[in-house]
C-alpha cells in the first residue's frame, strides 16, 4: 500500500471520512516510523528572533540555529508557530505564504499531513492590522459572557479564514496577587466569574472552528511574591477550590480541545512533569481527550530552570510521561534528543504513540487529513483582520468594561466646562493595549511598520466632545522626571474640572510596567505619577482620576480628594472613545470590578476570597480592607433593590436539599432619570464548615438593563453542587448546615441576606457536578417616577 492510497485505488483509511477520527488515526499510526511519529509532536517557529528582543521567556537562550526548512519537514511537522504573529505581515500575503509552507510540508512527508497552525489571540488575533479588543480584565469588568463569546467568535473567524487552526487563549488563571505582571491577562480574582467568562470565550472560538487552548494549567497566578515563573506555595484545597474550577467550566461548558501547561512548580513539582495533574486529574478523572501543548520552552525548562531533568532527552521523557503531547514553540527536546532516547529504549514508544494518537485525532477533526483539504482559501484576496463588525464588538465591550468607582457629582463632565486633561496616559495610543496585543507584543520591534490600526487616544476623543480642552502630560509613565508637573498643575488650576489619566504601559519582560515578566514590587503607581496626582489634587480643582492599567493600583488616603475615580483595564483600540463617552455621559457606565482595588500599596495583596482570619481583625495591625471591593461599580442612574425572598415549593422553602436547588428572588427598579444597567450579584456565605471558607464568594450574576422607572424580578436557581467545597478528606462535598445567599451590589455591599439550611447527609460530588446558577429576569410594569 502506498502512502496515499490502497493498492486497489481506494481511499487510504486515514483519509476515509466515513470512519471516526479515532479509527482513522489508528489506521495511520502503525504505519509511521519513530521519526515520523515524533515529527508530529513538535512545532517549528521559523520566524523566531534569537536577538534577545523576544516575546517568550528565555527566548534568546532557547533559540539556536534551526536546521534547514527541508530538513525540519522531512518527516512531517506537527505545528507551525505563529506565522502571522512573529513579524508584521500583510493579511493576504501572509495567507499565501502560509499556504506555500503547508504545500511543502504536505509534499515532503510520506503521508501528506499538513501542519496545525497556532497563534496568540488573547486580545484578538495577534496579527498585524487585526482588531485589538479589550484585555481579559476588561472582559471580567463587563460581567457579560455573551458579549465575550461574540468577541471570540469574531476572533476565531478571522483566524480560520487565514488558515490558522488553534488559538492560545483564554487565560483562566485566577488572580491571587496583583503584583504579578500577567494580572492584565486574567479575567479576575473570582473563579466563578473567570470560569463563566472563560467558557464563553471558548464557545465563541470553538464555534468558529478554532481549537481553544486553556492556559495556564494550573497554578501559575499564585506565585510567591507575585513574580513571574516563580514557585507556587499552594495547598491542595486552594488548587481545587480556586484555581481548577475555571478549567472545569471551560472544558465542560465551553468544549475546549486543548490545554497548555503552566510554567509553575507547585510544592516542588513542575507542572510540565506532573503526571498526577496532566494525566491523573485532567484525563483520567475529568475525561479530557484533547491535546496538551507545552508552554513555550517549558519542556527544556525542566532541565534549565527547574533542575529536575538531566538533559534534553530526560526533559522530553518527563514531559511525555506527564502527559504533554506537543512541544512548543519550536523543535528542541522532542526533536533529535527524543528520537535517540526512543531508539535507545529510554523512552517507551507507547508514550509517543499515546501523544501521537491525540494529535492525529485533532488534525482529523480539523479536516487536515480529508481528501478535499486545501491550503489556500478561495476568497483569500478579500482577507481582512479588522472590519466594522469586529470594531463594533470591541467598542461595545470597552464601553461595558469602564468602571465608575466614585462620583461626587462631577461626572458626566458639565457641558461647556473648561477641562484640563493631564497625565501620561492621556495622549498615548499604546495606553489602550495589553501586552499580548500585536502592536505591543511584536510591533514594538518593527516600528517602521506603524501600528497598522487607528487607535485614538483619550485626548483625541475627548477633544471631539469638549471644546474647551487643554492638555499637559505632567510626567512620563516611568522615570523620575518631575519637570512637567508644574505645567500640569497650572492647567488644572485654570480649569473647571481636571481629568487626570494615570496607569501602566504594557510590555514584555521588563519593557513595560504591566505584562509578562513586568512584575511590581508594590502597588504604587509607576514612576512619579503619585507625585503628579498629589500636586494636581492640591489645586482644589475637582479631579476625575482615570486609572488605565493592567492591575489595580492602591487608592489609599492620598487619593481620597479625587471627586471621581474611573477604572479601565486596557480597553483595546477603541478604548479612547469608550472612555470619552463615559466621561461626557454619552454612555452610562456599567462595569464592575473583577478585582478589588487595594487601599494600601505595601504588604502582601489579598483578594476578596478570604476566610475570617484573612479579613480585618484585632490580632494584626494590617487592615487588608480594599478601597473598593470586588464587584463594585457605580452608574449615572440609581437603582433600588427590594423584596428579597426565597421561593419554592413546600412549607419551608429555606430547607435546601444537598442534592436539590434553592431559588431566590429580588426586585430591582431603576429609580433614576436615565437608562442604565445594574449588575445583580449573588454570593454564598457559609458560616460554619469543616474547613475554613471565604466569608463570601460569587455564585451567580446577571446584567440587568432598565429604562427609567422600569422594574424587574431577578430569580437565581442555585444547585446545591455550587455550594460544594473540598472537605477534610480532600474530596469535594456538599455539607449540610446553615448558609446564607446574599444579594450584593458588590462583595462588600449586601442588599439582602437570605438564611437557608442545606439538609440531608453529606454528599460527595466531582467533575460532573452542576456548575452554573441559572438566572431568570421577569420585567414588571414600570413604576411611576417622582417629579
Amino acid at each position: 500500500m502506498s502512502s496515499q492510497s490502497l493498492e486497489d485505488g481506494g481511499t487510504a483509511p486515514w483519509r476515509d471520512q466515513r470512519l471516526s477520527p479515532t479509527e482513522r488515526a489508528e489506521a495511520l499510526l502503525p504505519m509511521m516510523s519513530v521519526e515520523e511519529k515524533i515529527a508530529q509532536l513538535v512545532g517549528v517557529w521559523v520566524g523566531a528572533d534569537a536577538s534577545g528582543e523576544g516575546v517568550a521567556p528565555h527566548q534568546s537562550d532557547m533559540i539556536s540555529e534551526l536546521p534547514q526548512w527541508s530538513t525540519v519537514i522531512r518527516y512531517g511537522l506537527g505545528q507551525l508557530t505563529r506565522p502571522f504573529g512573529t513579524a508584521p505581515v500583510d493579511p493576504v500575503s501572509g495567507a499565501r505564504s502560509l499556504a506555500v509552507s503547508q504545500a511543502q510540508i504536505v509534499a515532503a512527508s510520506r503521508f501528506g499531513i499538513p501542519g496545525q497552525v497556532h497563534e496568540e489571540c488573547l486580545t484578538g488575533f495577534a496579527a498585524w492590522r487585526a482588531t485589538v479588543y479589550p484585555t481579559p480584565l476588561s472582559w471580567g469588568a463587563s460581567f457579560d459572557p455573551e458579549l465575550v463569546e461574540a468577541m471570540a467568535d469574531r476572533i476565531g473567524r478571522s483566524m480560520r479564514a487565514a488558515g490558522v487552526h488553534q488559538g492560545l487563549a483564554p487565560v483562566l488563571d485566577v488572580t491571587r496577587d496583583y503584583r504579578w505582571g500577567r494580572t492584565e491577562e486574567t479575567i479576575g480574582e473570582d473563579p466563578y466569574l473567570v470560569g463563566t467568562t472563560g467558557a464563553a470565550y471558548v464557545r465563541g472560538l470553538e464555534r468558529a472552528g478554532v481549537v481553544a487552548t486553556l492556559k495556564h494549567f494550573a497554578g501559575y497566578s499564585a506565585s510567591r511574591g507575585g513574580r513571574n515563573l516563580a514557585p507556587v506555595p499552594m495547598g491542595a484545597r486552594e488548587l481545587a477550590d480556586v484555581i481548577l474550577p475555571p478549567f472545569e467550566m471551560a472544558l465542560r461548558l465551553g468544549g475546549a480541545r486543548s490545554v497548555m501547561n503552566s510554567y509553575a512548580e507547585i510544592d516542588g513539582l513542575p507542572v510540565a512533569a506532573d503526571r498526577g495533574l496532566l494525566t491523573g486529574l485532567l484525563r483520567d478523572e475529568w475525561g479530557f481527550t484533547g491535546t496538551v501543548v507545552a508552554d513555550y520552552f517549558a519542556v527544556r525548562f525542566l532541565q534549565t530552570l527547574h533542575g529536575v531533568a538531566e538533559d534534553a532527552a530526560d526533559a522530553a521523557r518527563l514531559a511525555l510521561r506527564a502527559g504533554i503531547d506537543v512541544e512548543l514553540p519550536t523543535v528542541d527536546a522532542f526533536g533529535e534528543p527524543l528520537v535517540q532516547a526512543a531508539r535507545r529504549g529510554e523512552v517507551d514508544e507507547a508514550l509517543i504513540d499515546c501523544a501521537l494518537r491525540r494529535v492525529l485525532i485533532q488534525k482529523i477533526e480539523l479536516g487536515l487529513l480529508d481528501e478535499g483539504w486545501q491550503e489556500l482559501p478561495d476568497d483569500v484576496a478579500s482577507l481582512r483582520f479588522d472590519d466594522e463588525a469586529s470594531r463594533d464588538v470591541a467598542l461595545r465591550l470597552a464601553r461595558e468594561s469602564v468602571v465608575l468607582l466614585r462620583n461626587a457629582d462631577v461626572l458626566p463632565l458639565p457641558v461647556g466646562s473648561r477641562v484640563a486633561l493631564v497625565g501620561p496616559l492621556a495622549d498615548d495610543p499604546m495606553a489602550m493595549l495589553g501586552c499580548y496585543s500585536f502592536p505591543n507584543h511584536v510591533g514594538v520591534h518593527h516600528s517602521d511598520f506603524g501600528l497598522g490600526l487607528r487607535i485614538p487616544t483619550v485626548r483625541d476623543e475627548l477633544a471631539r466632545r469638549v471644546p474647551l480642552l487643554t492638555h499637559e502630560p505632567g510626567c512620563a509613565i516611568t522615570g523620575e522626571d518631575t519637570s512637567g508637573i508644574p505645567a500640569a498643575v497650572a492647567a488644572a488650576a485654570a480649569a473647571d474640572v481636571c481629568v487626570l489619566a494615570v496607569g501602566d504601559r504594557a510590555g514584555m519582560f521588563g519593557r513595560g510596567t504591566s505584562g509578562e515578566g513586568c512584575d511590581a514590587v508594590d502597588l504604587r503607581l509607576p514612576g512619579v505619577q503619585s507625585d503628579l496626582v498629589r500636586a494636581v489634587l492640591a489645586t482644589g480643582t475637582p479631579v476625575v482620576l482615570v486609572s488605565m492599567a493592567g492591575r489595580p493600583y492602591a487608592l489609599g488616603p492620598e487619593f481620597d480628594g479625587a471627586a471621581a475615580v474611573v477604572q479601565a483595564f486596557f480597553l483595546g483600540q477603541l478604548g479612547g472613545q469608550a472612555l470619552a463617552e463615559v466621561l461626557t455621559g454619552a454612555v452610562n457606565p456599567s462595569g464592575r470590578l473583577p478585582v478589588s482595588v487595594p487601599r494600601d500599596a505595601g504588604g502582601l495583596p489579598s483578594t476578596y476570597l478570604a476566610p475570617p482570619l484573612g479579613r480585618r481583625n484585632k490580632v494584626s495591625s494590617i487592615d487588608p480592607t480594599p478601597a473598593y471591593p470586588f464587584g463594585h461599580g457605580l452608574s449615572y442612574t440609581t437603582f433600588e433593590w427590594s423584596d428579597a425572598t426565597v421561593v419554592g415549593p413546600g412549607e419551608d422553602p429555606t430547607a435546601w436539599p444537598v442534592d436539590g436547588e434553592a431559588r431566590v428572588r429580588i426586585t430591582v427598579a431603576n429609580t433614576g432619570e436615565r437608562a442604565g444597567t445594574e449588575v445583580v450579584q449573588l454570593y454564598l456565605h457559609d458560616p460554619v464548615a469543616q474547613t475554613t471558607r471565604p466569608v463570601v464568594r460569587l455564585i451567580g450574576y446577571t446584567r440587568l438593563p432598565l429604562a427609567p422607572g422600569e422594574v424587574a424580578h431577578v430569580t437565581f436557581g442555585v444547585p446545591a453542587d455550587v455550594a460544594s467545597f473540598t472537605g477534610l478528606t480532600g474530596q469535594r462535598i456538599v455539607e449540610p448546615g446553615d448558609v446564607e445567599l446574599r444579594f450584593g451590589r458588590s462583595s462588600g455591599d449586601v442588599a439582602a441576606a437570605l438564611p437557608l439550611r442545606l439538609v440531608g447527609t453529606e454528599r460527595q460530588v466531582g467533575f460532573e457536578r452542576e456548575l452554573l446558577t441559572s438566572v431568570r429576569v421577569e420585567p414588571l410594569v414600570a413604576v411611576a417616577q417622582s417629579a
